[in-house]
């Protein structure tokens, strides 16, 4: 249903919406909290297109931005890997317990002496193949210095990206026909199979509202209450993984986030009426599609018809698929998405990026992936309050037109609540290592905005400055700081725009300051004069 949907409303044509691994492991994750029934993975489906779409109706899109990349890298990573362990029972042809990570291969090394040696080998041979046939593509058919390369050269390149671009639905259909002939020359098959698969198209109605789980009857809400986050987090990344998709064949043209929220949230509440499972972009369809030579969002019709007919005619030839042969074609596909390849580039560019990313990862696979997730992108912003309350603020003498030398302070970036007392601090200290003989120049260029905490802060600073009688000037401020500003009706708030300006200022300061220094020094020798006369005279 999404694919006829999407080609709606979707503006991408290299997005293909489906089930995906990650909506899978998500749906999963979201499920086994209370063991709930399939029921409520159908409402999660309406619910996460009803959040999808709201998010596009009030313009959220923004609300992605805070998922960085470390974050989005570990979790892929974790989900990836959680994704092929819970694949291994069916390659060693195991029955294990456990749904977590490590109570997974707890329980498989349990049963490791009840592994079946044909579903195994099968598994491995199939794993093996695929890999080999994913390289098929890339081999060199045509030599280096061909300019132009004859029909029979485009051919067998041709048949190599076919080949190498079903290598799934080929391991699957041998695998399938010899199981089929094994059953009707020997009257069973050495591997676990498939089974039987329910043949027909879903019956179209409303998602379910109301469940039954054993003996408690389930509302509306308490279905809600029981989904829990995965409410939230399931549209949140399917809409990252769409948008991602959409990223990476955009070939430089911009993105509508929210055209593709409304695509993705009508696509989920419709498909939610024929008791879908929460859909999404797939990373790897989409590669097949783009490198198909898809021109337009009409192919997903050509998609949703197939698997039509499939569910319609071909269900009762699902029975015969070995499952250690699905087994090895998902833990073929998620290898890849295990993003080890990006450890390098992040440690040369920024190492502490590696913090949100390896504690992502950990904590999708030892913990749960949405609570994973979730601190994952708590930790991104501890690290963006902390670059708030801490702007970096560059120190230099300099000397104006006029000779007079000054301290410059430049902070880089606007002052916010957070950082007023360390600004404030930051340059009162400086100002105080160089002397009050010495103004203080704040060059406020990358100050673009200011808050009334910040205002109050620098009225603040104004008086200290007054009141040790050293200079403080506010250099290229803006207006509209300016204005902030004097809302605290701060005294002696002194400010220049131009280089002439500002010398003008730095004239006047040192005029005021010389004449300041000047009665204040005849001020201490006049006390001092006076206290040696008195104990002279006897006076006390």
């Amino acid at each position: 249903m999404a694919c006829f949907v999407y080609t709606i409303f979707g503006s991408w044509k290299d997005v293909p919406v489906g089930p995906t691994a990650i909506a899978a492991i998500l749906t999963r994750e979201t499920l086994q909290k209370a063991h709930l029934g399939p029921d409520f993975a159908v409402l999660l489906c309406f619910v996460s297109g009803c959040v999808s779409l709201l998010m596009g109706l009030l313009q959220l899109g923004f609300l992605l931005d805070f998922i960085s990349g470390p974050v989005s890298v570990g979790f892929t990573s974790a989900a990836s890997i959680i994704i092929a362990t819970s694949q291994v029972k069916d390659i060693l042809g195991l029955k294990v317990t456990g749904t977590k990570f490590v109570q997974v291969w707890q329980s498989i090394f349990e049963h490791i002496g009840e592994t079946r040696r044909w579903d195994t080998a099968l598994g491995i041979i199939c794993i093996i193949v695929l890999l080999l046939l994913r390289k098929v593509k890339d081999l060199p058919v045509v030599p280096k210095n061909t300019k132009v390369p004859s029909r029979l050269q485009q051919a067998i390149t041709k048949s190599f990206w076919l080949i190498s671009t079903a290598r799934n639905i080929i391991i699957v259909i041998v695998c399938a026909v010899m199981c089929w002939l094994l059953e009707k020359h020997l009257g069973e098959s050495p591997v676990i199979l498939t089974g039987h698969v329910k043949q027909g198209l879903p019956e179209f109605r409303l998602p379910p509202f109301e469940a039954q789980v054993g003996n408690e009857t389930y509302t509306f809400i308490d279905m809600i209450s029981a989904l829990g986050t995965g409410c939230l987090v399931v549209p949140m990344l399917s809409l990252l993984e769409t948008i991602s998709i959409a990223k990476v064949f955009s070939e430089g043209k911009s993105i509508d986030a929210t055209q593709e929220m409304l695509a993705l949230g009508a696509c989920n509440v419709i498909s939610s009426f024929v008791s879908s499972m929460p859909v999404s972009g797939g990373l790897s369809r989409g590669a097949v599609n783009h490198s198909s030579g898809v021109k337009t969002t009409l192919g997903g019709v050509y998609t949703g018809l197939l698997v039509l007919i499939s569910l319609q005619f071909l269900t009762p030839y699902l029975y015969y698929i070995p499952k250690a042969s699905l087994a090895a074609v998902i833990i073929a596909a998620v290898v890849f998405m295990v993003e080890f390849q990006v450890v390098k580039p992040m440690w040369r560019s920024k190492k502490i990026d590696l913090i949100p990313a390896i504690t992502t990862f950990l904590c999708c696979l030892f913990i749960r992936l949405e609570l994973g997730i979730v601190i994952g992108i708590g930790i991104n912003l501890l690290f963006l309050l902390y670059a708030s309350a801490r702007p970096t603020l560059r120190v230099h003498k300099a000397t104006s037109m006029s000779g007079c030398e000054y301290l410059v302070i430049t902070p880089d970036r606007s002052l916010v609540f957070p950082s007023v007392e360390y600004v404030r601090a930051t340059i009162s200290k400086q100002g105080l290592r160089e002397g009050i003989a010495v103004p203080v120049v704040i060059d406020s260029t990358h100050i673009q905005a200011a808050d009334f905490t910040a205002a109050r802060g620098i009225k603040t600073l104004i008086e200290d400055f007054t009141k040790r009688g050293q200079p403080l000037i506010f250099h290229n401020l803006k207006p509209r700081v300016i204005e902030i500003f004097k809302g605290v009706k701060p005294s002696g708030l002194t400010c220049s725009s131009s280089e002439l300006e500002l010398n003008d200022h730095l004239k006047g300061k040192s005029i005021f300051l010389a004449a300041f220094l000047v009665c204040k020094i005849s001020s201490t020798f006049y006390v001092f004069y006076f206290r040696i006369h008195e104990h002279l005279n006897g006076d006390s």
